[in-house]
């Protein structure tokens, strides 16, 4: 049965799509980008903060589905810039103690609201 997971405490959809879908205990959480819910603005000050307020947010999403962290089996990240990798593992690493996903960064042109970091995951309960 196909669940649509919503929370006001992650950014909501900026086009036609869900925040996240749980199927199966299964959740794919759509990519996030670094726009505080309580503000609706981007975050992009630094790659740093950009990439905490998007694993922040990946973190609601989450919890709203019952998961944590831990329950991330599969992270897809992608970044503007690939010379921001070391700072970006450097926060991203901070999430995943133990039970580290599998994971592939890609650099691309543009992100939309022309963020520098988009994070999407695949969770299993």
């Amino acid at each position: 049965m196909k669940k649509i997971i919503e929370t006001k405490n992650a950014p909501k959809a900026i086009g036609p799509y869900s925040q996240a879908i749980l199927i199966n205990n299964t959740l794919y959480c759509s990519g996030q980008i670094a726009i505080n819910p309580k503000t609706g603005t981007l975050v992009n000050d630094s790659i740093k903060n950009e990439t905490f307020m998007v694993m922040k947010n990946i973190g609601e999403i989450l919890s709203a589905a019952k998961m944590n962290y831990s329950n991330i089996v599969k992270a897809t990240i992608f970044l503007k810039d690939i010379n921001q990798y070391n700072e970006i593992n450097n926060i991203y690493s901070k999430f995943f103690t133990t039970n580290k996903p599998a994971r592939e960064a890609i650099e691309v042109s543009r992100l939309p609201k022309d963020a520098n970091i988009e994070i999407s995951v695949i969770a299993v309960k």
